[in-house]
C-alpha cells in the first residue's frame, strides 16, 4: 500500500465507530461500491494498518467484577506485558513513557490485592489500585495523520514508497533502494545466524 487517501481515513473512521457496518453502506458513504472497499480493508489489512476487527464488552452489564486502574513501577516489564495478555481481567494495557505500565481491569473486589499480587508473583514491583467509576473507549482517527515510516532510512513513506513482505512482515519503504538495502542486510543477517 503505497500512499492513504482521504477515502481510506473515512473507511477506517467509519469501521473505528463500527466494524461491523456493511461494507455497501460504507460504500455509499464515500462514493464506493461495497467490493471496492472490501479491496480496500484488504490493503489496509494488508499492510498493517488494520491488525484486528474486535468487539467492546461493557463487562458491568456482565456483573464481571469491579473496574479497577493499576499502576506498577517494575523492571520487568516484558514479563508482567505477558503475564497481562494471559490474565481474562485485563482489558486495556499501556506502557508509559516513565517504564510504569498501567492496566485496565475488572477484578473481585474482595481479592483485588490477591490477585495483583499473584500477577506480580516473582517479579520486583510496587503498585497502586484506583477505583475506576466510569471508563469509555473512544477509539477514533479523526485529527490524525497518517504517515508510515520507511523500514530502513526512517523517512516518511510516500506514493514513491514500495511495501514488501519478508518472512510474513509486513515493512513499508521511501523508496525502491532503501527496500534493496533493507532486503540485502536482513538476508546477510539470516545467513550468519
Amino acid at each position: 500500500m503505497r500512499d492513504l487517501d482521504e477515502t481510506d481515513l473515512q473507511i477506517l473512521s467509519m469501521l473505528a465507530e463500527n466494524a461491523r457496518r456493511p461494507y455497501s453502506d460504507i460504500g455509499a458513504e464515500v462514493g464506493l461500491s461495497g467490493p471496492a472497499v472490501s479491496d480496500r480493508v484488504t490493503r489496509l489489512q494488508d499492510a498493517g494498518i488494520i491488525r484486528n476487527f474486535t468487539i467492546d464488552v461493557d463487562r458491568s452489564e456482565l456483573r464481571a467484577g469491579v473496574p479497577v486502574l493499576i499502576r506498577v513501577q517494575t523492571g520487568a516489564i516484558d514479563q508482567l506485558r505477558e503475564r497481562l495478555r494471559a490474565a481474562d481481567p485485563v482489558e486495556h494495557v499501556f506502557v508509559t513513557a516513565e517504564g510504569a505500565i498501567q492496566f485496565y481491569a475488572r477484578a473481585e473486589a474482595q481479592n483485588v490485592r490477591t490477585w495483583v499480587e499473584s500477577l506480580l508473583e516473582d517479579i520486583e514491583a510496587t503498585y497502586s489500585v484506583t477505583l475506576v467509576e466510569q471508563a469509555e473507549w473512544t477509539p477514533s482517527i479523526d485529527g490524525l495523520e497518517f504517515a508510515l515510516t520507511c523500514a530502513e532510512c526512517g523517512n516518511t513513506v510516500d506514493a514513491e514508497g514500495e511495501t514488501a513482505r519478508i518472512d510474513g512482515d509486513v515493512y513499508h519503504f521511501c523508496c525502491p533502494s532503501c527496500l534493496d538495502r533493507f532486503e540485502s542486510r536482513y538476508r546477510q543477517f539470516e545467513e550468519g545466524t
